[in-house]
């Protein structure tokens, strides 16, 4: 159940955003949803390969390589996904900083009992 949850409010947080930040275009609800769904996988299985192909460049930049990987990760879903779309990389980059944002303050708020 908590599964479900956590792809709902990421859903909602991808309309929030997409309503208030011009260069993001999601056409519906459902799509946003699907837009949690294909994010969440992509961040299984995709970014744990990019993150060890580029240790070395995310060592030397501090960690904040990491920043344009889930800018990628942002950009690959745009792909992946009809009905969602982000204007370039620097959207992407913004988009994924305030998604991560804003999901971090969600779900320190509502996972208290876990």
């Amino acid at each position: 159940m908590g599964l479900i949850i956590r792809i709902l409010v990421t859903a909602i947080l991808v309309m929030l955003i997409a309503n208030f930040m011009p260069g993001v275009r999601v056409d519906s609800f459902v799509t946003s949803i699907v837009v949690a769904i294909v994010l969440g996988l992509l961040n299984l299985f995709v970014k744990p390969i990019l993150v060890l192909f580029t240790l070395p460049v995310t060592f030397i930049t501090f960690g904040l390589f990491l920043l344009v990987i889930n800018a990628a990760m942002i950009m690959l879903c745009s792909k992946l996904v009809d009905g969602f779309g982000i204007d370039g990389f620097w959207t992407a980059l913004f988009f994924s900083i305030i998604l991560s944002v804003l999901q971090s303050l969600t779900f320190a708020f509502t996972d208290k009992g876990n």
